[in-house]
């Protein structure tokens, strides 16, 4: 199916123009046809049949504003589209059609004004998405905003994710009728290519772990490359969506953290890991400041100590600068022999 773009139909102001003229005559003919009798009288059959079947002309009547299309149907047969900002003037005859009118997603421009939640919760009932009459079809870019997936990484673990999608309609006459409902096809094609996407890679950086398909281990993780992450997202949905009539402009991660079932866990995990980087480090200055006294002593000629008076002191050392608590010291007064 291939959009087809109806330029030459402007000219609804002109339509309403003459509809309106025409029922002034008409009105008129029927008055003197009346009056007079006569040879008037064929002016006031015209007159009546006029004010009868005139106004079918105002029902092809449409207006658009900035950023809409209307997609035009004639007895079954695709007619065109009608796209821009204008008063246009179609076949009376032709319908619109736009199966998504009456879905509602977690998505900027089509979520409601909060009555339909107020009704909902007096009456009890879940509420219904309903837009009476507008088979308007929206240009603008949209934000998606699906709501958050348990998803297992490369490694296995549970992990909730959320994405925004920012989309825009391109080509009407494939949205219509390639599928059935663009948006909630938009919907669950974002679900399916964020769980393709998410199982490639861990939450975070791992060993041993390919993510790019190369062969060879890299620092690829969903908490480190997200844009990285992002853009593959975007790509994956964009492949499943071109027959659809949709354009995919951007995907962010909007949220992203372990599962509560291990969550605690993965806390432990992290703050274990933490404990044992401050340790080494720790543990890497006080060899290093060890090693910086026995030279200088040495150097200086301060004292002269054997090996196990040196082993006695490094001992100590070490004790001192690793320990979680200060110090006390023992002086001795004696000798050191």
């Amino acid at each position: 199916m291939t959009e087809k773009v109806l330029t030459t139909r402007k000219n609804g102001m002109l339509v309403l123009l003459l509809v309106l003229f025409g029922y002034l005559a008409a009105a008129a003919l029927i008055v003197l046809g009346a009056a007079r009798g006569g040879g008037w009288m064929v002016g006031t059959v015209l007159g009546i049949l006029w004010a009868t079947f005139g106004w079918l002309l105002l029902l092809g009547l449409k207006v658009l504003k900035p950023q809409e299309a209307l997609v035009l149907t004639l007895f079954g047969k695709y007619v065109g589209t009608l796209k821009g900002e204008g008063f246009y003037w179609v076949n009376p005859f032709c319908s619109a059609v736009n199966p998504a009118a009456q879905t509602k997603l977690n998505q900027s421009g089509d979520v409601d004004n909060g009555k339909q939640s107020l009704a909902a919760a007096l009456t009890g009932t879940q509420p219904q998405s309903v837009e009476l009459g507008n088979k308007k079809i929206s240009l603008k870019i949209m934000t998606l905003n699906n709501s958050r997936q348990k998803i297992n990484d490369c490694l296995g673990n549970p992990v909730e994710i959320g994405i925004a999608v920012m989309w825009r309609v391109v080509d009407t006459a494939r949205a219509v009728f390639n599928v059935d409902n663009y948006k909630e096809y938009l919907s669950l094609q974002c679900d399916s290519a964020l769980r393709n996407i998410v199982r490639i890679y861990p939450y975070d950086v791992a060993q041993n772990v390919d993510t790019t398909g190369d062969g060879v281990a890299d620092e690829g993780s969903l908490r480190g490359s997200s844009e990285v992450v992002a853009r593959r997202i975007r790509d994956e949905i964009q492949s499943r969506v071109g027959e659809a009539g949709l354009e995919i402009l951007e995907a962010r991660i909007t949220y992203l953290a372990y599962a509560p079932e291990i969550a605690a866990v993965m806390l432990q995990r992290q703050q274990a890991s933490a404990i044992i980087d401050a340790r080494k480090m720790i543990v890497d200055g006080a060899v290093g400041m060890v090693e910086m006294a026995l030279e200088r002593l040495n150097e200086n000629d301060v004292v002269h100590l054997d090996e196990e008076r040196k082993a006695a002191m490094v001992s100590n050392l070490l004790v001192v600068l690793c320990g979680n608590h200060d110090a006390q010291p023992v002086v001795n007064s004696g000798s050191l022999y």
